[in-house]
């Protein structure tokens, strides 16, 4: 089994939402479907990048990180290319 840490864009506020699912592909329909409350809001989104573990903790805290200072820059160098065609 896989745990999953996700990058959303929203396609119509153009931002980002980073989270954490066992399940991908269900968890992506959730969210462009406005059954997450967190997301409701901003929906469509796009999914622009996920990253795979075998262990949940390290899912988790590749989550926390990526949701921290470091970890957004991060994300923008890495994404820079996509977010700049945006």
């Amino acid at each position: 089994m896989f745990y999953y840490v996700y990058i959303l864009y929203s396609l119509r506020f153009y931002k980002l939402y980073i989270g954490f699912t066992k399940n991908l592909v269900q968890r992506v329909k959730k969210h462009n479907s406005g059954q997450s409350q967190a997301t409701k809001p901003y929906f469509p989104y796009e999914l622009i990048h996920y990253e795979a573990f075998l262990n949940k903790n390290d899912a988790l805290n590749r989550e926390i990180y990526l949701k921290s200072g470091y970890g957004l820059r991060s994300i923008k160098k890495m994404l820079k290319h996509f977010l700049n065609e945006k």
